[in-house]
């Protein structure tokens, strides 16, 4: 294998977690009374993290005190509402799972708020996900390459890893980490926009994420 180790980005990457967060932005913009967004506007704000995916949902000029109270209608939806129809893509269960037979190590870094993150890896891939990072206080989120050493550190440190994600922001934590990326053209990004931001290697299925890690 070229890289014994990767690193997965989560939502538009292993999960289709989409409708689930459109739902709970919408909840949170009905109960601050903002106009609620389409599934295509909410697939443009995610990527850098539930409070800057509040901020670019809430009205432009939005004070901090609303933000706040969006924010945390947001995060209280959430929590209960997080896997409603929160599902993995077709094919990442059988990628993760040869995967994982061949001896690599897997691990998931995530924007996403660290309880979720921790929560989604276990309802969907326990036995399979070594080590799983979500947004806390005490690290930088992506793009800073902080979240990805936290992961390599927990498994161990001494590892070949390449990190995979479906956005602009997942190609910059790879460059800033010093790793290459494998971008998803399935997620919140397609693959011409992928292109533009410069990817060398793009999956457009699970499989191809396979081949790129045994090249």
């Amino acid at each position: 294998m070229k890289y014994d180790t990767a690193i997965f980005d989560l939502d538009g990457t292993l999960l289709n977690t989409l409708d689930d967060l459109a739902a709970s932005v919408n909840y949170a913009m009905r109960g601050m009374g903002f106009p609620e967004h389409t599934l295509d506007e909410v697939r443009r704000f995610v990527g850098n993290g539930v409070r800057v995916l509040i901020r670019r949902s809430v009205p432009k000029g939005t004070g901090d005190a609303e933000y706040e109270g969006a924010y945390k209608l947001f995060e209280e939806h959430y929590a209960k509402n997080c896997r409603n129809k929160t599902a993995p893509y077709n094919g990442i269960m059988q990628m993760l799972e040869e995967l994982k037979k061949k001896g690599c190590r897997l691990a998931i870094v995530s924007n996403k708020i660290d309880f979720a993150v921790k929560k989604l890896s276990e309802e969907f891939f326990e036995g399979i996900i070594d080590v799983a990072v979500g947004d806390s206080p005490d690290t930088n989120n992506k793009p800073a390459p902080d979240m990805v050493y936290k992961a390599v550190k927990a498994m161990g440190g001494d590892v070949r890893p390449v990190y995979i994600g479906d956005t602009d922001v997942d190609l910059e934590t790879a460059e800033n980490a010093g790793m290459d990326c494998i971008s998803v053209s399935w997620g919140f990004r397609s693959r011409s926009e992928l292109e533009g931001y410069g990817a060398a290697m793009i999956a457009d299925t699970p499989s191809d994420i396979v081949k790129y890690m045994e090249k």
